[in-house]
Protein backbone atom coordinates (compact mmCIF):
# COMPACT_ATOMS: atom_id res chain seq x y z
CA UNK A 1 0.00 0.00 0.00
CA UNK A 2 1.35 3.42 -0.95
CA UNK A 3 2.19 5.76 1.90
CA UNK A 4 1.22 9.43 2.09
CA UNK A 5 2.53 12.20 4.32
CA UNK A 6 0.17 13.93 6.72
CA UNK A 7 1.46 17.14 8.31
CA UNK A 8 -0.17 18.66 11.38
CA UNK A 9 0.67 21.87 13.21
CA UNK A 10 0.20 21.89 16.96
CA UNK A 11 1.47 23.61 20.06
CA UNK A 12 5.03 22.54 20.86
CA UNK A 13 4.21 21.63 24.47
CA UNK A 14 1.17 19.59 23.39
CA UNK A 15 3.32 17.71 20.85
CA UNK A 16 5.91 16.91 23.51
CA UNK A 17 3.22 15.65 25.90
CA UNK A 18 1.59 13.63 23.11
CA UNK A 19 4.92 12.07 22.07
CA UNK A 20 5.73 11.13 25.68
CA UNK A 21 2.32 9.56 26.23
CA UNK A 22 2.53 7.63 22.98
CA UNK A 23 5.90 6.26 24.11
CA UNK A 24 4.25 5.07 27.33
CA UNK A 25 1.71 3.25 25.15
CA UNK A 26 4.57 1.63 23.21
CA UNK A 27 4.01 3.52 19.96
CA UNK A 28 5.07 6.69 18.24
CA UNK A 29 2.87 9.65 17.36
CA UNK A 30 2.52 8.50 13.74
CA UNK A 31 1.12 5.15 14.85
CA UNK A 32 -1.28 6.86 17.27
CA UNK A 33 -2.59 9.14 14.51
CA UNK A 34 -3.03 6.10 12.26
CA UNK A 35 -5.00 4.32 15.01
CA UNK A 36 -7.23 7.38 15.31
CA UNK A 37 -7.72 7.63 11.52
CA UNK A 38 -8.62 3.93 11.25
CA UNK A 39 -11.17 4.29 14.08
CA UNK A 40 -12.75 7.30 12.35
CA UNK A 41 -13.02 5.46 9.03
CA UNK A 42 -14.26 2.21 10.62
CA UNK A 43 -16.88 3.90 12.82
CA UNK A 44 -17.65 6.66 10.30
CA UNK A 45 -17.57 9.18 13.14
CA UNK A 46 -15.14 10.85 15.53
CA UNK A 47 -14.69 8.17 18.24
CA UNK A 48 -15.30 10.59 21.09
CA UNK A 49 -17.68 13.43 21.83
CA UNK A 50 -16.73 16.91 20.72
CA UNK A 51 -18.74 19.62 22.39
CA UNK A 52 -18.61 23.25 23.25
CA UNK A 53 -19.36 24.44 26.76
CA UNK A 54 -22.49 26.49 27.07
CA UNK A 55 -21.53 30.09 26.34
CA UNK A 56 -23.74 31.85 28.82
CA UNK A 57 -25.50 30.42 31.80
CA UNK A 58 -28.86 32.10 31.80
CA UNK A 59 -31.32 32.44 34.65
CA UNK A 60 -33.81 30.42 32.60
CA UNK A 61 -31.29 27.63 32.02
CA UNK A 62 -30.33 27.56 35.69
CA UNK A 63 -33.98 27.37 36.74
CA UNK A 64 -34.61 24.50 34.31
CA UNK A 65 -31.65 22.60 35.78
CA UNK A 66 -32.87 23.30 39.34
CA UNK A 67 -36.41 22.12 38.51
CA UNK A 68 -35.05 18.97 36.90
CA UNK A 69 -33.02 18.21 40.04
CA UNK A 70 -36.07 18.80 42.26
CA UNK A 71 -38.14 16.44 40.11
CA UNK A 72 -35.40 13.81 40.35
CA UNK A 73 -35.30 14.23 44.14
CA UNK A 74 -39.07 13.70 44.31
CA UNK A 75 -38.82 10.59 42.14
CA UNK A 76 -36.09 9.19 44.40
CA UNK A 77 -38.03 9.97 47.57
CA UNK A 78 -35.48 12.40 48.96
CA UNK A 79 -37.18 15.73 48.29
CA UNK A 80 -38.10 16.32 51.93
CA UNK A 81 -34.71 15.55 53.53
CA UNK A 82 -33.42 18.12 56.02
CA UNK A 83 -29.80 19.30 56.21
CA UNK A 84 -28.86 16.86 58.98
CA UNK A 85 -30.22 13.92 56.95
CA UNK A 86 -28.38 15.09 53.85
CA UNK A 87 -25.11 15.40 55.79
CA UNK A 88 -25.62 11.92 57.27
CA UNK A 89 -26.09 10.48 53.75
CA UNK A 90 -22.94 12.24 52.57
CA UNK A 91 -21.01 10.80 55.54
CA UNK A 92 -22.25 7.28 54.77
CA UNK A 93 -21.33 7.61 51.11
CA UNK A 94 -17.81 8.79 52.05
CA UNK A 95 -17.35 5.85 54.43
CA UNK A 96 -18.38 3.43 51.65
CA UNK A 97 -15.88 5.04 49.29
CA UNK A 98 -13.05 4.75 51.80
CA UNK A 99 -13.81 1.08 52.59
Amino acid sequence: MAQATFSVRMDEILKKQFDELCQEFGMNASTAINVFARAVVRQRRIPFEISSPEKDITREGAMQAFKALRAQARENGVADMNLDEINKEIGLARMETEA
